[in-house]
């Protein structure tokens, strides 16, 4: 090869190489831009984020809109349970307990066979939110364990409203917590937390317990249904074989009667044959004139009337008779 073939070769693929590193310095110009504006998106994402965590955070600091943002999760859950408000379950209902006090949980459920739950949405959050900021672990640790007094005072506030004291409600109020660290760092600062809810009567429940006990009663409202309408069912079947055992009844009579009736026809017919068809057919052969008519033989009915063979439908019919009767 001749020396200047060698060097246009070299030429040739230095400027290949030259290609190769501009089209690949293109390449990550491209991907570091899109990084870039990947990371500014996310950035501005989670301002957008933090700051409405600190919104929330602040309007949670409110009891009343408490009380709002747990009743607007809760009825979230009602309604991921399939129940419907006015027929499963109703808003600030007022309840009157034994002891004549009035109160007005903020969600009473209804429960097949007249029972009532009755749920409590509003919660403790202050000392939480204070705690969830803190980065010491002491600080933090102290700050929730008193989070899970005031959960507790809150627990000693729904027991004297005596919810539980309602006719025909379960022994026990339901506080709904809408996050479920609300209860667990509590738990983690007192352990026996629950144990001390519930022997005040008062449950606590985070979201995915309270959905448990939501679809818990609405498979209750489910098999209610059901059977309420087996027993409806029940009812129109008896109805409806009271009703054909009386038209078979009737059926039978109406038979009997025309097996009377083509008796008593047959009666008939052999009387007039044998009192006035045969006098009058001997007039005719004696040459008395009929004009154009003439005396035919009068048919007999020999059809046999069909019975209504149902023995057992009669029995049902008279049992059926008897029960109510006896009802």
């Amino acid at each position: 090869m001749r020396l200047d073939e060698a060097l246009n070769d070299v030429k040739a693929r230095m400027n290949t190489l030259s290609t190769q590193t501009q089209e690949a310095e293109n390449k990550r110009f491209a991907a570091e831009s899109a990084i870039k504006t990947q990371i500014e998106s996310m950035r501005v994402g989670n301002q957008s984020l933090l700051e409405q965590a600190t919104k929330l955070a602040g309007a949670l600091s409110n009891s009343q809109t408490r009380g709002k943002f747990g009743e607007t999760q809760l009825e979230i859950l009602l309604e991921s349970a399939g129940l419907i408000e006015g027929v499963h379950f109703e808003r600030q209902e007022s309840s009157r307990s034994d002891s004549a006090d009035i109160s007005r949980p903020d969600i009473t459920i209804a429960i097949p066979g007249g029972s009532q739950i009755f749920i409590d949405s509003k919660f403790p959050f202050h000392r939480f939110l204070e705690a969830v900021d803190m980065e010491d672990p002491d600080a933090r640790h102290d700050a929730m364990a008193l989070h899970a007094k005031d959960l507790l005072k809150h627990v000693d506030a729904l027991a004297k409203r005596d919810y539980q004291g309602v006719s025909n409600s379960p022994d026990f109020v339901v506080l709904f917590a809408p996050f479920e660290s609300i209860l667990s760092e509590s738990l983690k600062a007192d352990p026996q937390l629950l144990e001390k809810a519930f022997s005040k009567h008062v449950t606590i429940a985070t979201p995915t317990t309270m959905l448990a006990l939501l679809r818990t009663v609405g498979y209750a409202f489910s098999r209610n249904d059901l059977a309420r309408n087996a027993t409806e069912i029940q009812n129109l079947a008896g109805e409806l074989i009271k009703r054909i055992g009386s038209l078979h009844s009737k059926l039978s009579t109406l038979g009997d009667r025309i097996k009377s009736a083509e008796r008593a026809y047959n009666d008939v017919i052999a009387t007039a044959e044998t009192t006035i068809m045969r006098p009058a057919r001997k007039m005719m052969q004696l040459g008395v004139s009929s004009g154009s008519n003439k005396i035919g033989v009068l048919p007999d009915v020999d059809d046999e009337v069909r019975a209504i063979k149902s023995a057992a439908l009669e029995i049902d019919y008279i049992d059926a008779e008897e029960d109510e009767e006896e009802a």
